[in-house]
């Protein structure tokens, strides 16, 4: 039996939204009837490891963290071993389905993967592949096995939220909200409050002083 604030099942969950606030329809949810025994995460960090002339080794310089991946093989078993016998043929279908391309939104869905007590990852299919295993004398399947590749689909705002990039050779977008000021803002991005001036001029501020709702750019520090 599952804990409390656990799913007992693989759950896919369908969005029609980028910001994935929409609440998915029961037919764009895909519920594995056998879950899988491995879930493998893949993360990739993009290096610069150009060298410079005459010289044999080369500095990584650090460019970007990629997107990461979460693969996963079930099974879906139609023979009713398991205690649920269920259409093997329906069931892909339903997995294509929520996994697929949408014509109302003109592309595929943004999906949610949870199981478990895993966190929940906001991703899109990148492949997946289908399996055949066992079949009744009429041609029938009676198992298949998917295997699925999702990558990370986080909108900007979370993408910003974990990243939490505090360094100065990055350009931020900040909302001012009722108290902020500028030398406290520029405190908070780039360690040094007399920076104020700089930005000011360089947002085409007439004053160092903020109106609640003004959007403000604070951009990479020249070195």
């Amino acid at each position: 039996m599952a804990g409390p604030g656990t799913l007992a099942k693989l759950e896919i969950r369908a969005h029609l939204k980028p910001d994935y606030k929409d609440t998915p329809k029961p037919e764009n949810i895909f519920k594995a009837y056998v879950n899988p025994s491995e879930i493998t995460l893949g993360y990739e960090v993009e290096y610069d490891g150009a060298s410079g002339a005459g010289t044999t080794g080369s500095r990584m310089e650090f460019k970007k963290v990629k997107p990461g991946e979460l693969s996963l093989t079930f099974f879906i078993d139609g023979t009713g071993a398991n205690g649920t016998r269920v259409d093997v043929r329906e069931q892909v279908a339903k997995f294509q389905e929520v996994t697929g391309y949408n014509g109302h939104i003109h592309r595929t869905h943004y999906l949610k993967v949870a199981w478990g007590t895993l966190q929940v990852k906001r991703c899109v299919l990148k492949s997946a592949s289908i399996a055949y295993k066992l079949f009744q004398p009429d041609g029938v399947p009676l198992r298949a096995v998917i295997t699925a590749t999702f990558t990370d689909n986080s909108d900007d705002a979370t993408r910003v939220a974990i990243a939490q990039d505090k360094s100065a050779d990055l350009t931020y977008a900040r909302l001012v909200e009722a108290g902020d000021t500028l030398p406290a803002l520029c405190e908070q991005v780039y360690g040094d409050p007399g920076r104020y001036l700089e930005v000011a001029r360089k947002n085409g501020l007439d004053s160092w002083r903020l109106e609640p709702g003004t959007r403000l750019f604070f951009y990479p520090i020249e070195r």
